[in-house]
C-alpha cells in the first residue's frame, strides 16, 4: 500500500471517530426530545441532566484539535560537537536511506532505538525529527548491527511513516481520552454511592440496627456502556491500522538489509529481544540490588555493569538467540513477530558483507564512561541520586543482603512469636526444638486446608519446606547481625554465601552443604540441633 493510500486510510479511521461521536450526540439529543415530547416534570429534568453529563466527554474528545506533542523524555541530548563519530554515522545512513537526518539525538537508558517527527497539518508537511538511541543497545550491539538498527529507523522516514503516524496517534489518543473520561465518571459514581451507603450503614449501627451490605452493582453502568462503545471502535481502529503498521516494519527491515547488509540485519533482529530480556534481568538483579539498603552502584556502574553481565553470560545468551518469539508482543503490537522478520531477511540473497564493522557500537561514543555516568544523572530519579554509592559491587551485595536479613520476617518468625509470646530469636527457636515443641509452633504457620487436616508424619512433611527456608534465613541473619557473613558476587551465577572460616573448603563440603545438613538435622522427626549450634557464633550458642 502506497503512502497516499495509507494516509487516506488513517484519515478515514480518524473521521470515523468523529462520525461515531456525532451519532452518539444525536442519539442523546433524540432521547431528550423524545422525553420532552411526553411532558414536563422531574423525569424530564433528570434525563436531560444525565444526557448532558454523557455528552461532555464526547464533546471534549472531539474538540481535541491538536495531536499531542511527544516530549523528549529522560536522556542526554548530544550535539555533533559532543559525539562527532555517532553523528557522522547517522548522517551517512540517512543519506543512504534517501532521507533527511534527524535534527536531534537523545541518548536514553532503554534497549531501544526510535525516530519521531512533529509534522504540521496532520502529517502533510514535515517537521523536526528526533532519534532516540538507548545506551544499553549500544552496549550489546556491534557497529554493524547498530548500522542496521539505524537504517531501519530511517526507513520509516523514507516511507513517510513518521508523518502518517500523526493521524494514527491522534485517533488513538482521542479514543483513549474519551474512554478514560467515561471510566473516570463511572468510578466517581461508584465511590459516591459507596460513601452514601457506608454513611447510611453507620447511622443504622448507631441506632442499634443491623448494617446493610454495601452493593454498588449497576452504579455507573450508563457511563461504562458509553465507554464500551468507544472501546469497540478503538479495537476496530487498531486492527485496521495494524496491517499497515506491520507492513511498514517489513519495509524498514528491507531498507536496513540494503544499507547495512543481510547478515547484520538478521543478527541485530536476533539480538534485540535477547538484550531486552537481559537488561530487564540486569536491572532487577544487579543495578537495583542496593535499593533496600539505600545504596547505588559505583558512579557510572548503574548502566555500565550491563556490559559485564553480557560478557559473563555469553554462552547462556547464545542459546536465547535461536529461540525467537513466534508471536507478537500483544494483539495490537505494531511490530510483527521477530521470528517472521528474521526469516524474511535471511531468505534474501547473500551480499558478501558478513565481516563488516565487528567492533562494539559503544566505542562510537567519544567517552563511554563519561556518558554512562551522565546518563544516571539524566534518567534516575532525584531520590535515587541522593543515595550514597557503594565502594564496589561486592560491597553493594553485602549491604543489600545484610539489610534484607535484618528485616526478614519469615512465617516461622511470626509463628514462634505467637507461640511463645516473646520476640522470635534463633536461640529461642533452638530451645523450642530441643524441648520437642517445634511441631506445636508449626501449627501456628499459615496452612492450607490439606495441611491443617493432616496429622503426624504427613503434617510434618507438609510444613518442612516452609520451616527449612525460614530456619535457614534465621541462621544467616544471625551471622549477618554479627558481621560474620560474606556473599560472593558473580556476574555469571547467583550470589553464594560464605560463612566464616570455610573459604578453603570444597563446594561439596562447603558452607552451603554443611548448613543444609545442619538445618535438616534440626527439622528431622527426631531433631538434633547440635550440628546447627556448632556452626553458630559462640554468643548464640550461649544465649
Amino acid at each position: 500500500m502506497g503512502a497516499t493510500l495509507r494516509a487516506l486510510r488513517a484519515l478515514v479511521l480518524l473521521l470515523g471517530f468523529y462520525l461515531l461521536s456525532l451519532v452518539l450526540l444525536a442519539a442523546l439529543i433524540g432521547i431528550d426530545v423524545l422525553v420532552f415530547s411526553w411532558g414536563h416534570g422531574p423525569l424530564t429534568v433528570k434525563v436531560g441532566f444525565v444526557t448532558v453529563l454523557l455528552a461532555v466527554p464526547v464533546v471534549r474528545g472531539m474538540l481535541m484539535l491538536r495531536t499531542p506533542k511527544g516530549e523528549d523524555g529522560h536522556g542526554i541530548p548530544v550535539t555533533e560537537a559532543d559525539e562527532p563519530r555517532l553523528w557522522a554515522l547517522v548522517r551517512e545512513l540517512a543519506t543512504a536511506a534517501g532521507t533527511r537526518a534527524p535534527d536531534r539525538i537523545l541518548l536514553t537508558g532503554e534497549v531501544n532505538a526510535a525516530v519521531s517527527e512533529n509534522p504540521r497539518l496532520l502529517g502533510l508537511l514535515p517537521g523536526p525529527r528526533r532519534l532516540y538511541l538507548g545506551v544499553p543497545l549500544l552496549t550489546g550491539l556491534t557497529e554493524a548491527q547498530l548500522r542496521s538498527v539505524l537504517a531501519h529507523e530511517f526507513g520509516h522516514f523514507t516511507g513517510g511513516d513518521t508523518r502518517l503516524s500523526a493521524l494514527v496517534v491522534r485517533g488513538r489518543v482521542q479514543i483513549g481520552r474519551v474512554i478514560g473520561q467515561f471510566h473516570e465518571k463511572a468510578d466517581d459514581k461508584v465511590a459516591a454511592d459507596r460513601a452514601r451507603q457506608e454513611q447510611a450503614s453507620a447511622k443504622r449501627i448507631a441506632k442499634g440496627k443491623k448494617a446493610k451490605q454495601i452493593d454498588t452493582t449497576g452504579v455507573g453502568a450508563t457511563y461504562r456502556t458509553m465507554a464500551r462503545i468507544y472501546t469497540a471502535y478503538g479495537k476496530l481502529y487498531l486492527r485496521a491500522s495494524l496491517s499497515t503498521a506491520r507492513g511498514q516494519e517489513f519495509a524498514a527491515d528491507l531498507t536496513a538489509a540494503r544499507i547495512a547488509g543481510r547478515d547484520a540485519t538478521a543478527s541485530a533482529l536476533r539480538e534485540i529481544p535477547v538484550l531486552s530480556a537481559s537488561h530487564d534481568f540486569y536491572l532487577d538483579s544487579y543495578a537495583t540490588l542496593g535499593l533496600q539498603a539505600r545504596l547505588l552502584p559505583p558512579r557510572g556502574e548503574f548502566f555500565g555493569g550491563f556490559g559485564r553481565l553480557l560478557t559473563a553470560r555469553e554462552l547462556e545468551l547464545a542459546g536465547l538467540r535461536s529461540e525467537l518469539p513466534e508471536e507478537p508482543a500483544g494483539p495490537y503490537d505494531s511490530h510483527p513477530p521477530i521470528a517472521e522478520r528474521v526469516r524474511r531477511i535471511e531468505a534474501l540473497p547473500a551480499d558478501g558483507r558478513a565481516d563488516e564493522a565487528k567492533g562494539a557500537a559503544l566505542a562510537l561514543l567519544t567517552d563511554p564512561a563519561r556518558t554512562l555516568a551522565a546518563l544516571e544523572d539524566a534518567v534516575l530519579a532525584d531520590e535515587l541520586l541522593s543515595y550514597p554509592r557503594a565502594a564496589g559491587w561486592e560491597a553493594l551485595l553485602d549491604a543489600s543482603m545484610a539489610t534484607g536479613l535484618s528485616a526478614a520476617q519469615t512465617p516461622l518468625h511470626r509463628a514462634l512469636a505467637q507461640y511463645t509470646g516473646q520476640p522470635a530469636t534463633l536461640s529461642a527457636l533452638l530451645d523450642v526444638i530441643d524441648d520437642g515443641r517445634l511441631w506445636r509452633v508449626a501449627e501456628k504457620l499459615p496452612l492450607s486446608e490439606e495441611a491443617a487436616a493432616a496429622k503426624g508424619r504427613a503434617f510434618r512433611e507438609f510444613v518442612r519446606p516452609v520451616l527449612r527456608r525460614s530456619l535457614r534465613t534465621m541462621v544467616l541473619a544471625e551471622f549477618s547481625n554479627r558481621s560474620l557473613l560474606h556473599w560472593e558476587f558473580s556476574w555469571s551465577r547467583p550470589a553464594t554465601v560464605r560463612l566464616p572460616g570455610w573459604g578453603s573448603q570444597t563446594e561439596d563440603d562447603g558452607p552451603e552443604a554443611a548448613l543444609e545438613a545442619a538445618v535438616e538435622a534440626a527439622l528431622a522427626d527426631h531433631p538434633d540441633t547440635a550440628q546447627l549450634r556448632a556452626l553458630l557464633p559462640p554468643a548464640t550458642q550461649n544465649a
